[in-house]
């Protein structure tokens, strides 16, 4: 029986942890822009392009990091053909990361 107990408790907290990172459902994401937990898509990319003048976005993702705070994740490519990857605070626009991707 304590087996069974260890198991489950470690598929629940593999499971929980799994959720913590998980992309933000689509039909989560209006409410979350109407309560400005979420600031506006279009002011979040133009804070990731200023970080390289002239890229392209090839994509953009809305996520929960490790503390649960909402990150907008946006993939760039240069002038240069070079690719980045900016994490933005969804809330505040602030980037917290910006690194080349390979």
């Amino acid at each position: 029986m304590k087996t069974l107990t260890a198991l489950f408790a470690a598929t629940a907290l593999t499971l929980t942890a799994g959720l913590a990172q998980a992309d933000v459902r689509p039909d989560h994401i209006e409410g979350l822009l109407k309560s400005g937990a979420v600031m506006p898509f279009e002011k979040l990319n133009a804070a990731a392009v200023a970080k390289h003048a002239g890229a392209t976005i090839n994509d953009t993702e809305l996520d929960h990091n490790n503390s649960g705070v909402l990150v907008y994740e946006v993939d760039l490519t240069d002038t240069t053909g070079k690719k980045f990857e900016v994490k933005l605070d969804a809330k505040t626009g602030a980037v917290l990361e910006d690194k080349l991707d390979t």
